[in-house]
């Protein structure tokens, strides 16, 4: 089976996040009688080019996937040769708003079996954020009846209701799991009592609250640190936070590290005690997952597939707001070695559970075979 995959970027991008890592794992780990054409930019999230690349032609990222670098000027007349040479059984369309990699394979693309995987698109929340160009582009959609052109893909039940929600409940939507990425457990760091290391690594946006971590640690009263990873996306909201930052009580302390390759990130889960990223929505989070599985535990919103965390002690749920963020906080601020590492074992237990991949290769094989 052969499945021509259009996603506006891939690795070795990695300033969209999410998205990209998605179909690294899905690749990865579902193999077997399947070959990969991925179609994207040469260019990643902030229009930098990308490095060590060949643009313009098929080259091999493993035994089993190509992937076609193309160039901004050349993208449509790339896109349709493609799209007919490749004779694929399966167009897997990455997201719903980029015109050159989401709507124009919707239009070009003929004789193809269409699957539209939206990624958390059309959660209300990532619905607010540009919405008035969201809505012209999902009302576009559904004149143009998009529902009986296309299978969508969620990847829970939650998205799945999303998307009749807007296309309606007859739309025909896949369900399938993200895959997690497998993470190196390193030596739990010692925990010590009123002091703690928390990290986020991810975009810098309204979409991942570090504004409200940041006005939450006003109010804790223990030693912790607070390390920010990831790629500047809103410099206003950005400011913001660096406003807010000068406000902080001195027992806190704020270190921002810029952007970072995807292979920093264990390192950098090893040095904290905790991750915290209390999302207004995630699709999967693999921030999140990555975590996990690491062991490390995860204060969260409830607006992400990764519940249950205090039942499972790995870690906590909270509302987006600065109290239940900061009462969190303290409550693994507060905790002794021993308390701290019945929390590791938890999120490494919940991460395995989570993580059933047999259960996923069968929801995917399912879909690309329907």
């Amino acid at each position: 089976m052969k499945v021509f995959i259009s996603i506006p970027w891939f690795l070795p991008a990695y300033k969209a996040g999410g998205p990209i890592q998605s179909i690294a794992n899905l690749i990865n780990n579902l193999s077997d009688n399947i070959e990969y054409k991925i179609f994207c930019s040469n260019k990643d999230l902030n229009g930098e080019p990308l490095q060590n690349i060949i643009t313009d032609e098929w080259i091999i990222y493993n035994s089993h996937t190509q992937v076609w670098y193309t160039s901004q000027k050349k993208c449509k007349q790339n896109l349709s040769k493609q799209l007919k040479e490749t004779n694929a059984d399966v167009l897997f369309i990455i997201g719903l708003f980029s015109w050159h990699f989401n709507i124009m394979p919707l239009l070009i693309a003929t004789g193809y079996k269409k699957i539209l995987s939206v990624r958390g698109m059309l959660h209300p929340g990532a619905l607010s954020q540009k919405k008035w160009k969201k809505r012209f582009f999902v009302q576009a959609l559904k004149l143009w009846g998009i529902n009986k052109k296309v299978f969508f893909h969620a990847t829970d039940d939650v998205e799945n209701g999303f998307i009749k929600n807007q296309f309606g409940q007859n739309t025909k939507v896949f369900v399938a799991n993200n895959f997690t990425k497998k993470v190196k457990k390193n030596e739990p760091l010692v925990k010590i009592e009123n002091s703690l290391h928390i990290v986020t690594i991810a975009l810098i946006s309204p979409m991942k609250n570090h504004l409200l971590v940041l006005k939450a640690l006003i109010n804790c009263t223990a030693n912790i640190t607070y390390n920010i990873y990831g790629p500047i996306k809103d410099t206003t909201y950005w400011h913001n936070c660096l406003e807010q930052i000068k406000n902080l009580p001195k027992n806190i302390h704020v270190n921002y590290f810029g952007e970072i390759q995807p292979k920093e990130v264990e390192a950098v889960l090893a040095k904290n005690h905790l991750f915290i990223m209390p999302s207004k929505s995630e699709n999967f989070g693999h921030a999140i997952a990555e975590a996990l599985a690491a062991a490390k535990p995860v204060i969260t919103s409830y607006n992400t597939p990764w519940v249950n965390l205090l039942e499972n002690k790995a870690g906590i749920n909270v509302a987006t707001n600065k109290v239940e963020i900061c009462t969190a906080l303290n409550i693994f601020a507060k905790m002794n070695n021993d308390t701290y590492l019945q929390f590791v074992q938890g999120a490494e237990n919940y991460s395995v559970i989570k993580s059933n991949s047999a259960s996923k290769m069968e929801a995917y094989q399912k879909m690309f075979s329907v």
